[in-house]
Formats: C-alpha cells, structure tokens, sequence
C-alpha cells in the first residue's frame, strides 16, 4: 500500500478506535456468536445470538422429549405466532394484535396481495368500482414478482410492473394493491413508505410492503404511516436463523374483511371442531395456515431477545454513520475507478447496507471471504456489504475497506489475517 494510504490507514482507524468506544449499542456485540471474521451478509443471513442454542436444546429436550403433546399449552405452542408476531411488531411499529409470525415471506406475500386485492374488490360499487390492476416494484426480489403475477392471474387483475420511485405518480383508478419493497435487495436504495403510501391511499388502493431488508435495520412505523399490509422475513436484521418464519402485517381496520387465499385449520374460528365449512377467526391469527413450525420459531422467539432495551432510532443512527464511514474508506483506500457505489448517498433513500459495482466481483468477494471478510455477491458485477448494527463495529467497517483495498490492488494478504488459509 503506498505511503499516502498507509498515512489514511492510522487516521482511519484511530477514528474507528473512537467511534467503537461512542457507541451506546456496543455492548450488544456480546449477545452474538462471533469470531474474528468480519460479518457484513447479515442482510442475508444475520449471525446467532448467543442465547439461541440453549433455548432450542431445551426446547428439543424438554418441551418436545419430555412434555410432547402437552407442550401446546403447557409451553405455549398454540399462541406463539401472535406472541412472536408481537415482538416482531414493537420492532416494526405495530401496535399489538396485528402481526403474525407463519409461513415464509413467499407465501406471506401471496396471502397479502389476494387478500389485499379482495379487500378491494369488495367494497360497494361506485363510479370508480372496477379495480383490475396489481402495481409491483419492477426491480422487487425475483419471487415477489413471481407471487404478484400468479396472484394476478388468480384475481383478474393486470400486472403492471413499476420502478418503485415512481409509483406514487404511477397508481391510479384501477389500481387495487401496490406491492414495494422499503429498501431494493441489490442496491440498498430506501424508498419512500410514507409518501407512497398516502399516493396509493389518495388512489382508492391498498398497500403491500416488503420489509425483509429494512425491519431491524431502521424504524418502519407501520401503524404511524396507515399501512395496510405488510410482510417480511426474520432470518437477516431480525437473526432468527436460516429458514426462521416469516411475518404478515394485516392493519386492524382491515382485519374483518381479509379474505386469505390460503385458509386452514389453524386460521379458522374453531380449530378444533374440524368443521367442513370454514369460518375465519378474528384478527391477526386470520394469517395463519397450517401447525406452525415450532422449533424454528422459538428459536427466533430467543433471538429477539437481543432487541429487549434496543431503540429502532439508535439503530438507524448507527447504520447510517457506518454505512457513511464504510463510504470514505473505500473511498479513501480503494484505488481510484476500481468501484462505484450504486447505493444512494442520501441518508433518506440508503437501507443498512452498500452496493458497490465491480468489473470482477465474483472473483473479489471471493478472495474478501477467503481473507476473512464476508460480504455477498449479486450477478453480474454488484459487491454487497450489509451493516448490522447491534454487533458490526467501526473497526470492522474500517478492516473491510483496507482489505477490499488490498484485494482490488493485487496486493498479498495480510499475515495471520481472520480466514487465511494455510
């Protein structure tokens, strides 16, 4: 590394050394199993909290090998979608009775575009009562897409894909549901959830909001902007664990009208008298499908014990001054050319993580993770860092510029570097 770098390098990383002593949100790291691996994928797939293993063994041994059936009331089964869904809810802005913890965020997502579009279709005729068009963010994750065309099928609806920025111009008469992602999965871009949601509202329409890269990693307010439908994952921010149950938001005003396309005997008035004719219950357990996947839910049960104390606000503050400070040192260490942010510098339009355009990103994430920094990789030139903030430091964030720095200059690996191979 040449001497001016070198120069930046000590700066850099004695400003580090103090915003790591600042930092009120420090002392989460411990709740983490960690090493000395810098972790910046955990907006695919956030780290263990250290309290998840015991919980789950105990679980396993106790409520599942010695209570078995018993369990579903003695250890409270039965109600842990809507207990869960609750915790998942005070993280996310929504007040008690309206966030349930089933199924994955595909499945989530059909429910609430269906649901969402029947709400619409069956209010009383008018001169605006033809409402035939599904909205969806154009650059949405693939399988939003996918859910909104079959749920369009399935509706009668036309799809008319939009880049979410300009859905609020782009929703109209005939529009019945928008479906937009709070923060793009490639590019880490933070779209406007209240602005957009009061255009679609001034429509006549209804919302979905995709929040799996955005709950845990900055304040969503979903009852504060009258969202109407939400859903999300829990295996990122949120460190539920790989394949932890998704959420589905129903606002309680449209809790008597929502009409699931997925009916089952766990959503229906009376589960238990296995009646032909299906009647649906009240309020937020309406989401539910069928038995809930118990053991990965209580283990996200545990891992959301990391956010007892935690304010969304100080979240948010940190994600954004380490996204900020990640920014000037690769600005400051990376050769000049070598990479372009496509993550907004805007503070209103950024998530909690960064994008960085590479000619050969495949092959430098690669070599990142050998050296012991993890990132991710998104075809066909996008380098993806997600920040977490309860246990990413700044001097992670500071190590994982110079050692991108090192790798897109061609220099050797530092020796006795986190995840040198011998």
């Amino acid at each position: 590394m040449s001497e001016p770098n070198a120069s930046a390098t000590a700066s850099l990383a004695e400003e580090a050394a103090k915003l790591d002593a600042a930092d009120e949100l420090r002392a989460k790291r411990a709740d983490f199993v960690l090493d000395d691996t810098i972790y910046l994928d955990g907006n695919s797939l956030g780290a263990l909290p250290a309290a998840v293993p015991a919980r789950l063994a105990d679980v396993v041994a106790r409520e599942w090998g010695q209570l078995r059936i018993r369990s579903w009331e003695e250890s409270g089964w039965w109600t842990a979608p809507e207990r869960i869904g609750d915790r998942v809810g005070r993280i996310v802005g929504a007040a008690p009775g309206q966030v349930v913890v089933t199924d994955s965020t595909s499945v989530n997502v059909f429910k609430a575009l269906v649901g969402g579009v029947r709400i619409v279709q069956g209010r009383p005729a008018g001169r605006d009562a033809v409402r035939d068009e599904i909205l969806v963010d154009e650059s949405t994750f693939p399988t939003d897409g996918y859910i909104a065309e079959s749920a369009a099928r399935l509706t009668g609806c036309t799809l008319r894909p939009v880049p979410a920025p300009e859905m609020a111009a782009a929703v109209g008469p005939r529009t019945a549901v928008a479906l937009v992602n709070h923060v793009n999965y490639r590019t880490g871009r933070l779209h406007d959830l209240p602005g957009t949601t009061a255009a679609v509202h001034a429509a006549g329409a209804l919302v979905v909001w995709d929040l799996c890269h955005s709950a845990g990693a900055l304040p969503v307010g979903l009852d504060a902007h009258g969202v109407d439908l939400a859903v999300g994952c829990t295996y990122k921010y949120l460190n539920g664990g790989p394949g932890s149950p998704a959420y589905l938001y129903v606002a309680r005003e449209h809790q008597p009208r929502f009409d699931s396309p997925l009916p089952g005997w766990n959503s229906h008035a009376d589960p238990f008298g296995m009646a032909p004719a299906y009647t649906p219950a009240d309020g937020a357990v309406r989401g539910r499908v069928g038995t809930p996947d118990i053991l990965s839910m209580l283990a996200l049960e545990a891992a959301l014990d990391v956010w007892d104390g935690v304010s969304t606000d100080a979240v948010r503050a940190k994600s954004l001054a380490l996204t900020d400070f990640f920014l000037r040192c690769v600005e400051a260490y990376v050769p000049a050319g070598r990479v372009e942010s496509v993550t907004p510098a805007a503070h209103e339009r950024r998530g909690s993580q960064i994008a960085l355009r590479c000619a050969d990103a495949g092959e430098v994430m690669a070599e990142l993770i050998r050296r012991g920094v993890v990132g991710d990789f998104r075809r066909p030139d996008v380098l993806r860092f997600g920040f977490t903030p309860l246990y990413t430091g700044f001097a992670d964030t500071e190590r994982a510029a110079r050692v991108l720095a090192a790798v897109l200059a061609g220099e050797p690996d530092e020796p006795g570097a986190p995840g040198e191979v011998a």
